[in-house]
């Protein structure tokens, strides 16, 4: 035996046997490929990536450990995911989960161009708006 040499067994090994699989499809809406890896949260992916993401809620790409899946700009692709085992915590990420997938997610935050920031003045009036108590 030579060191760190891998001795495999006999026969071929099928990953992620008996699991459920969700397939969807996927479309990069932005102008830049997006790569996610084989055990991100699908659900948590690059936002510029249009697919079921309720649907995705703790699941990851059904493919090999430490390969990935490229999406092209504007390309349709179709893809397999499986659930997540074991424990089902994601810590991280863009901060969707941030610990056990089998919570409901907070719902999203408000959108930044709806809030108007203190000191605003009424685009119908000029006359300033009430301030929200910030400390600017």
């Amino acid at each position: 035996m030579i060191p760190g040499e891998i001795i495999a067994g006999d026969g071929d090994i099928t990953i992620n046997a008996g699991r459920p699989v969700l397939a969807l499809t996927v479309r990069n809406t932005g102008d830049r490929p997006v790569q996610v890896g084989s055990h991100y949260h699908f659900a948590e992916s690059n936002a510029a990536l249009d697919f079921d993401r309720d649907a995705a809620w703790g699941h990851r790409l059904a493919v090999p450990a430490g390969t990935s899946v490229r999406f092209e700009p504007g390309l349709p692709r179709d893809v397999e995911l499986i659930p997540f085992t074991g424990n089902r915590i994601v810590p991280g990420l863009r901060g969707l989960a941030g610990g056990p997938l089998d919570k409901t997610p907070e719902p999203a935050p408000a959108d930044p161009a709806d809030i108007e920031p203190a000191g605003s003045l009424d685009e119908d009036t000029g006359e300033d708006l009430p301030s929200n108590g910030s400390p600017r």
